[in-house]
This record gives C-alpha cells, sequence and structure tokens, in this order.
C-alpha cells in the first residue's frame, strides 16, 4: 500500500453494541429534497468493526412513493454477506464475499447504482459487482438516504464510511472529515446533512486512542505482528494475545516454560516462519540458554542458542532483515559504558556475529537510540540517543540529535545531519518508522522525569527538519528498563505505541495506543474543525475583515495609546491588571506567545511561541488547574486539601514526597512563561499572573464581571470560539471547576445575546448561542435566538438543520418530543 494512501477522516456508526439510544444515524439530505433523472449512484468508501457484525448500514426511501430499499449486512458466517432488499417485499442482491478480503482491507469502496431508465440496480463491493432488474423506477427519483439508524430500524452494525458522493453527472460530495458537532457538510463547506451520535475519525489521527493493558508479575516482552494484527505480551509461563482489528484478548499458558531465564524481555518476531524471538544479550552467572523461539501456531518454546554477548546492552536498537534472516542490535548500556557496536544474530546458524569493517563518518557509543532498516536502500538509520565519544560513563553523556545512514552493501557510515535541540532533552524509543526515502517517524519522550510524555515526530531524512504530531501517552520513566517502541501497519493504517513501564526492575505493565496513519499535528486538526459555512456568510466573514483591517491600519497611523489599571470585581475580591489598549492586546490568530489557553483544547505556548503543552502530563495540569481555579476568588487552594484530592489513599510521609515533587516540576514548567508564578504562602499554593501572560480563563472571568461587558463582547466571543470550557478532560477532579465557570459564563452568554440580537449583531448571536449549547445542550432560549439570526442572515437551510438536531438531542435526553414546532422567517 502506497505512503498516504488513506487520508484521515470518515465518519463511524456505533451499532448494537449500544444501547439503542446511542446508536448513529446520518441523514445525508437532512430536510434538502435532491431530484435526479435518468440514473444516480450513491458512493462511498465502507470501513467493518467487530463489535457489532449484524444489521442495517442504510435505507433509501424516495419521497414521491412509499417503496423502500436497504442494505443489510451479516459477518457472522464464514463470508461477509450483504443483501440489497426492498424493505418489507423481498430480497434483491445477496453478495457473499470472502472474509479474509474485506476485514483486512480496513477500507473498501461501496457503490450502489439506480439506472432510472434501465428499472436496475447495481451493487458494486471491492470491484464486485451484483446487480437486479424490471424495478419499475419513475423518470425521476428524490431519494432520502439514511445510514445507520432510522425509524423503526435499530439493528445496526458497527462500521465507518467517507468519500461519500450521490449523484449523476451532478454529484453530491462529502469528505465526512469534521471533528466534531451533528451538522455534516459537502466539500464545498455548505451545511447538508444531520447526524446523530457521531465518531469523527479524524480524531483518530491526533488523539492517541488507548486500547488494552496488561500485567506480569514477572519479567516480561511486548511486540507487535502485522501479519496477524497481533500484540503480543509474554513472561516465561504465559502469552497475552491481543488483536488489534477485533479488539479480543486471548491468553496462551505453556505447556513448558520459555528455556530463556528473562532479564529485560528483549525479542523480535520472524513473521515469514511465525515465530516469536526472545534473547538476552549478557545473564552473569547463567549457562543456559539465551537465545529461544515460540512457534505462534503450536505456542511450543524451543531453545536456540547459550551464546551470550559481552556485556548487558540496555536501551539498545535493533532491527530484523526477513530477506536475510538476520536480527541487528546496535548501542545500548551495561558495566558502566556505552556500546558502538553492531551484533548479528543470523536465525540459521544460531549464532551471534560482530559485524565489523565499516568505513566513513564516526558514529559514537550511545544508548536510548532509534534505530530502523530500510529495503529500497539496503540501510540501517540510527537516530540520536546518549552516550559520548570515549564510551566510558564517568566521563559523562551528551544527548544526540543525529542522524546516521549505513549502507549494508558497503558497510559505509555516513552522517546525514545533527540539529541543534533547543528543548528539553529527550530520546528516542527503540523503533523508527521509516517507509520511504523522505521520513522517518519515531517516539520521543524526556526520560529524566519520572512522570513524562510521549510525542510522536516526524523527521526528514534529508535535512533534520521535524513536526510534532499528534497528543502525548503519558510514561513512568523512573527504572531503566522501561521502554516503549512503535510500530506501524500499513493495511489498518494504523500506528501502535507499546509502553512497558517496571515497578522494580522485574514485574511490569504494558500499555497499547493506536494512532490513524497519517497522524496529524495540532494546527492540521484545528482546520477540520473550523466552521464551514455557505458562500454568503464567507462573503460577509471578508467584508467585515476588510473593514476591521482597514480601521486597525488608521488606529495605528493615529497613535493612539492608553495606559490604565482596570480592576473587574469578583465576589467579594477583585483582579487588578496593568493593561495598554492597543490593537496589540487582542489576540491575534488562535495562539499566542507566552499564554495559557482552558477552552477548547488545553494548550500552553511559552514566551517564544513554541507549543509546550507536552510538558504538561495529567497529573500535572489536574495540579496546575486546581490550584488556578482556587486563586482567582480565594487565597490558594491549602496544601492539605490539595493533597487530599490528589493522593486520598497515599500516606502522609509519601504523600509529601509526591507533592513536593509535582510541585517543583510544576514550577520548572511555569518557568517557561514570563509573568506567571506558583507561590506558597500561608498554607496555601497560588498562581499569581502579571501582565506579560496571558490565560483566556482569566480574561474571560474579568470580561464578565467587568461593568461593560458589551464592550468586550467580540473579544469573549473570541475566547468562547476555541470550545468548551476544558473540553477534552474529563477526570472528576475538574467538574466543580467546571461547572463553576459555566454558572458565571451561561447568565452573561444569554444576555449579550439577546444584546447582541438588537443591536443586530446576527454572527455574534449565532456565536454565543453556540456557546450557551456548550454549556447547556437543550438551552431553548439559545435555540430560538440562533435560529431568528440565521433567519436574519438568510441561512435558511442551517437554521432548519439546527432546529432538527436541537430536535434529536431533545427527544434522546427527555424521551419524548420537542413540542415547539419550526417556524419559518418572516
Amino acid at each position: 500500500m502506497p505512503l498516504h494512501a488513506s487520508s484521515p477522516g470518515g465518519l463511524k456508526f456505533h451499532g448494537s453494541e449500544q444501547p439503542i439510544n446511542q446508536r448513529t444515524s446520518y441523514n445525508v439530505f437532512g430536510n434538502k429534497t435532491i431530484t435526479f433523472s435518468d440514473y444516480f449512484d450513491i458512493d462511498f468508501s465502507l470501513s467493518l468493526y467487530p463489535e457489532s457484525e449484524f444489521g442495517y448500514i442504510l435505507r433509501i426511501k424516495n419521497k414521491e412513493s412509499n417503496r423502500i430499499y436497504n442494505l443489510f449486512y451479516d459477518g457472522q458466517g464464514d463470508n461477509l454477506t450483504f443483501k440489497f432488499n426492498e424493505e418489507g417485499k423481498s430480497n434483491l442482491i445477496v453478495a457473499n464475499i470472502d472474509r479474509a478480503e474485506l476485514l483486512n482491507m480496513h477500507w473498501f469502496k461501496m457503490k450502489i447504482s439506480f439506472d432510472l431508465k434501465g428499472d436496475s440496480i447495481k451493487l458494486t463491493i471491492n470491484n464486485q459487482t451484483f446487480s437486479t432488474g424490471n424495478e419499475k423506477f419513475p423518470d425521476v427519483y428524490s431519494p432520502v438516504i439514511l445510514f445507520g439508524r432510522s425509524d423503526h430500524i435499530i439493528d445496526v452494525p458497527s462500521f465507518a464510511i467517507k468519500n461519500l458522493s450521490v449523484g449523476n453527472h451532478e454529484k453530491h460530495s462529502f469528505a465526512l472529515d469534521e471533528s466534531k458537532g451533528s451538522i455534516v457538510h459537502d466539500v464545498r463547506g455548505e451545511a447538508v446533512g444531520a447526524v446523530l451520535n457521531p465518531e469523527w475519525l479524524v480524531n483518530d489521527a491526533y488523539h492517541w486512542r488507548y486500547k488494552t493493558s496488561f500485567k506480569s508479575q514477572s519479567v516480561a516482552g511486548a511486540n507487535y505482528n502485522p501479519e496477524r494484527k497481533e500484540i503480543y505480551y509474554f513472561n516465561r509461563d504465559s502469552l497475552y494475545i491481543y488483536n488489534t482489528r477485533s479488539g479480543v484478548t486471548n491468553l496462551k499458558v505453556f505447556q513448558e516454560k520459555c528455556p530463556v531465564e528473562l532479564v529485560l524481555g528483549t525479542n523480535f518476531i520472524d513473521t515469514k516462519h511465525e515465530k516469536l524471538y526472545a534473547y538476552e544479550t549478557y545473564n552473569d552467572d547463567y549457562a543456559g540458554p539465551t537465545v529461544a523461539s515460540l512457534d505462534l501456531g503450536s505456542y511450543q518454546w524451543t531453545a536456540e542458542s547459550s551464546e551470550q554477548l559481552p556485556s548487558p546492552l540496555h536501551h539498545h536498537g535493533a532491527y530484523f532483515n526477513p530477506s536475510a534472516e538476520q536480527f541487528t542490535l546496535f548501542g545500548g548500556f551495561g558495566r558502566m559504558r556505552y556500546s558502538k557496536d553492531f551484533f548479528s544474530y543470523d536465525l540459521n546458524k544460531k549464532e551471534w556475529d560482530t559485524v565489523a569493517g565499516f568505513t566513513g563518518d564516526f558514529l559514537s557509543p550511545r544508548y536510548f537510540s532509534s534505530v530502523g532498516y530500510l529495503k529500497k536502500t539496503n540501510s540501517i538509520y540510527v537516530f540520536g540517543g546518549m552516550g559520548n565519544e570515549s564510551g566510558e560513563q564517568t566521563v559523562g553523556r551528551k544527548y544526540y540529535y543525529d542522524l546516521y545512514k549505513i549502507d549494508l552493501d558497503t558497510k559505509h557510515i555516513s552522517k546525514l545531519w545533527e540539529i541543534q535541540w533547543k528543548q528539553d532533552n529527550m530520546v528516542p524509543v527503540r523503533g523508527m518508522v521509516i517507509l520511504d526515502d523522505s521520513c522517518f517517524y519515531t517516539l520521543c519522550y524526556p526520560e529524566h522525569f519520572s512522570e513524562s510524555l510521549l510525542k510522536l515526530y516526524k523527521f526528514s531524512l534529508k535535512d533534520g527538519t521535524y513536526e510534532i504530531l499528534g497528543d502525548s501517552i503519558p510514561i513512568r520513566s523512573d527504572k531503566i528498563t522501561t521502554n516503549a517502541n512503535l510500530y506501524y501497519d500499513s493495511v489498518l493504517n494504523n500506528l501502535f505505541a507499546v509502553v512497558q513501564e517496571f515497578d522494580d526492575d522485574i514485574s511490569s505493565n504494558v500499555k497499547v495506543y493506536s494512532l490513524s496513519f497519517p497522524p496529524l499535528t495540532a494546527q492540521e486538526l484545528a482546520s477540520y474543525s473550523m466552521e464551514k459555512n455557505n458562500y454568503t456568510l464567507a462573503v460577509v466573514i471578508l467584508s467585515f475583515s476588510l473593514v476591521a483591517i482597514l480601521g486597525y491600519l488608521f488606529y495605528k497611523k493615529l497613535g493612539y495609546k492608553k495606559s490604565r489599571e482596570v480592576r473587574y470585581p469578583v465576589g467579594p475580591d477583585s483582579i487588578a491588571i496593568n493593561k495598554i489598549e492597543t490593537p496589540a492586546n487582542k489576540i491575534e490568530g488562535p495562539t499566542r506567545a507566552n499564554s495559557i489557553y482552558l477552552f477548547g483544547d488545553f494548550t500552553v505556548r511559552d514566551k517564544k511561541n513554541r507549543d509546550i503543552t507536552y510538558m504538561f502530563s495529567a497529573q500535572l495540569k489536574q495540579i496546575f488547574c486546581l490550584i488556578l481555579q482556587y486563586s482567582i476568588t480565594d487565597e490558594g487552594i491549602a496544601s492539605q486539601r490539595l493533597s487530599n484530592i490528589l493522593w486520598p489513599d497515599k500516606p502522609a510521609d509519601k504523600v509529601k514526597n509526591s507533592r513536593g515533587v509535582t510541585i517543583n516540576h510544576l514550577r520548572k514548567v511555569l518557568s517557561e512563561l514570563d509573568g506567571i508564578e506558583l507561590i506558597y504562602e500561608k498554607g496555601h499554593f497560588k498562581i499569581e499572573q502579571g501582565p506579560g501572560v496571558y490565560c483566556d480563563y482569566t480574561r474571560c472571568i474579568q470580561l464578565i464581571f467587568t461593568k461593560d461587558a458589551e464592550r468586550h463582547r467580540d473579544e469573549l466571543v473570541e475566547i468562547l470560539s476555541r470550545g468548551k470550557f476544558l473540553q477534552l478532560s474529563d477526570h472528576p477532579l475538574y467538574d466543580s471547576f467546571k461547572e463553576e465557570m459555566e454558572k458565571k459564563l451561561e447568565p452573561v452568554l444569554i444576555v449579550e445575546m439577546e444584546k447582541s440580537f438588537s443591536a443586530e449583531r446576527y454572527h455574534t448571536t449565532i456565536a454565543l448561542a453556540e456557546a450557551i449549547f456548550n454549556i447547556d445542550p437543550l438551552n431553548d432560549v439559545a435555540l430560538t435566538y440562533q435560529i431568528k439570526a440565521m433567519q436574519k442572515l438568510k441561512m435558511n437551510d442551517e437554521a432548519r438543520i439546527r432546529y432538527q438536531a436541537f430536535v434529536i438531542e431533545y427527544r434522546k435526553a427527555m424521551g419524548n418530543d420537542y413540542s415547539h414546532p419550526y417556524k419559518g422567517s418572516t
């Protein structure tokens, strides 16, 4: 499969694995009537999920008649069966497809063709076509196309669709690449359809999804088998097998123990011969097997070799060359030395050999390097790590941010680049994903923090330019045996991260995460969530922007500047800020330097405008938000209360240590910004903010309690446009913070919404109504004003869709129909 063969996105349908009211329903055209003559096609990409393998994928109604067609799917047998039916009357087409052919494709094409002149229907599934005739169609057809649950049809399989198009010579196309919401836009950005209970798959290309975890009380190893789509986690006694396609876990208990005494649990997979190899490079005072293979068919172990290497090699890099049937490792740390050697294990000779005779650039001794193999160039690539030129640990270590290419045909080493690293030092994981000669992917993390975060990096092979993709994965890196690895599955279009954390260098737990490929940056994800408006609204916004720019230039020319201290009342106390009222005070774009954002995605940018959100682990974010919550209106949060909330079950001595470490870590992270400080005074922790730092939460509180909120209404809308307050923070710890914020915000929003409507600022009214829905999805006052504002702007289709989405949400939550009918514009 070629690189980037599948673009991110799609709409996943929750099926019968969920309660009826949580199953997904999608009306393609909503309330619009679309009419076709001669013929029309329904064309889309389909992905099947194992959670539920029985039910109706779609129904096709005709507004001019009572005939309904449906597509039924049954994946429970040896073959996958698709039945195209005239509902309540007869089966028209039965298509049996080989199970392995479709399930291993992830996405495949499906097309339903209506020939209105020839009175026939064709069903095409992955280039296989089935047909039926004598349907006696009318000359024109106005289809109502419903995917998933609809009317009394509640049996729905678990599936996803994307790249939907409906039409003949005039096509209505839907990429289905939304990232949130229940309104569906076509490829031109026009709001057309509506969906209930959607799962937008574009988010899976940014947010790592936790899949499963396992624990072992003895030393264990982990790996991924791309042929079988299986994650393995094994110790000497047993093997956990997690199928990434089905989500099913199996446990195999070995009849005989693994013959290798596991110390690090290092291993590799030979997919050609379906074997998993466990190996240990060194085990002092041990004479038993050091390499053994597990047959993945019989689950029987076979001892392969008892040869040892000169020393342990913690955190070495490695790769397996299936064509040469050789496993090669590089670097590592042991016996107070860093290694620069290459060792190769031959599966046929069953022996280790030192790979020597290299020419070219000097590759210094190191460990924590990332190693990958590219078949196209028959070359090894070595990235980063820690070490020094002498290899002696006592000399001290340095972090490397360089890339070397080792040509296996010529044994020539070329240093491709070295980049200047200005962020926190970090190391990569053992494996890299390298798919072509343009770039590679690897996970990196600051291993010197106890509570750290793995981030996915994409580096150019040419010059080392890089970008950070996706959000972060937590990792507890206290023990040297803790490790992580990255795998790519070209069939499933997924990256898998396997994180193994050791408690005491013996017992461990492993966690599995997935990310859709190709992954997205935060900016790319944000582009998917931008509101998609019709052409008229775009013209209005463009005109408004031009007026704003001209106004700004005129304002700047005047050189107007006014400095004053503004004091906004907040409950019994007040917040004082020094403000220079110039255009520079306004937010330019979604984020700015030296800023903290709590609305929408939690985001922190340092004084140099670098995104340092990754430095906030889950616990660090929690403690920051807790202290900030009590810093605005109170004297801070008491040390004891903070401890009781975050560490309720720990003994006092351990709580004190954990609190001290976490507080120091938070202070270190906040030092990356100017104008913000964590202080401890009179037994309380408090966040103090100066004029140089921007926090959207703090500014929002100021705006809420100002006596002239109307003057700052646009700024408030801009803050709220980022999304719901702490929208991706679902931990119960945030509940009181969210509730407190929403109680302050909602009454102000309602008043400003009403005022903006009276002032005929209808775009602002719509935005404020949307912000109210983030707090109360069933607020009918917001619904009324939003629909009226849309109608004033001639956005009548959008108004009907908004009303329909509200009605669906109301019925879902309340169990009965919304009593107020839709009223058209007058």
